[in-house]
């Protein structure tokens, strides 16, 4: 069984939406592909306030009042509050937040150069990336998110809940089940502070990834879903084809089935 904490709210939340029984299977088959790499314990928010301030000094951008009022709003997450220190004192992390949340700017088909700037601390890059890929997964941007996401490691991040959470969603949004359950697993076993909100989530779509088979028709409707979504993010091009193709392949395989089932 997992050792998560909070992991029977989670599963009580599937249980109220009638997956009880998938639970038991959904149990042991996590508990089969998880991978244990210890505790993730972020650090407070004092320490991160602390960092936040000496690299604000360090970009020459002292602005105390300014500062203060982002980090006196109790209201918003520790990320939040970094994220909008870095746009304060850095022009690219400002224009890149505020693309990246703009759902009317076009998704972005390749990484920023900022993230792979090692003349800027990996405190900076890392945790901007976060907030960036966090960004794009809530457009639904999976690919660039993952990619994102991969630069970095959990522990380098002020929010490592945040970072398998949103890695798990892109995974998971991909149709990566291996991958999609290993940071799951990780979110679940190695991060004890996370948000029950997330614990819930990851655990349902951990869930939803039990029943997966590779060519049955939920299979045909995943990968559908996925054509549409890369569509509306104005992505037609040679790999949404070639999606389309497998689905009208499978489905010409799927009809062939049936015939020769008629005929006999």
């Amino acid at each position: 069984m997992l050792k998560s904490t909070g992991w029977g709210l989670a599963v009580l939340s599937a249980a109220l939406l009638g997956m009880a029984a998938p639970a038991r299977a959904a149990d042991k088959t996590l508990a089969r592909e998880s991978f244990t790499f210890g505790t993730l314990t972020p650090p407070s928010e004092a320490q991160v306030r602390l960092q936040a301030a000496r690299w604000l000094k360090e970009q020459d951008k002292q602005d105390r009042q300014a500062f203060d009022a982002i980090w006196s709003n109790k209201d918003k997450p520790v990320l939040d509050r970094l994220a909008a220190t870095f746009a304060m004192g850095d022009k690219d992390a400002a224009a890149l937040l505020k693309q990246s949340h703009d759902p009317n700017v076009f998704a972005p088909t390749s990484l920023p150069e900022v993230l792979a700037d090692a003349k800027r601390s990996p405190f900076f890059r890392a945790n901007l990336a976060l907030a960036y890929a966090r960004n794009l997964a809530n457009r639904k941007v999976y690919e660039e998110a993952l990619e994102t996401l991969k630069l970095f490691k959990a522990e380098q991040t002020v929010d490592p809940a945040s970072y398998l959470f949103f890695r798990a969603v892109a995974e998971h949004g991909l149709l990566l089940k291996k991958d999609a359950n290993e940071s799951i697993a990780r979110l679940l076993d190695d991060v004890p502070s996370a948000p029950e909100r997330y614990k819930v989530v990851a655990a349902l779509m951990h869930f939803d990834m039990v029943s997966w088979q590779d060519k049955d028709l939920s299979a045909i409707a995943r990968k559908m879903d996925n054509i549409q979504r890369r569509l509306d993010l104005a992505r037609g091009g040679k790999k949404t084809q070639k999606i389309q193709k497998e689905v009208v392949a499978r489905l010409d395989e799927i009809i062939k089935e049936l015939e020769n089932q008629d005929g006999n």
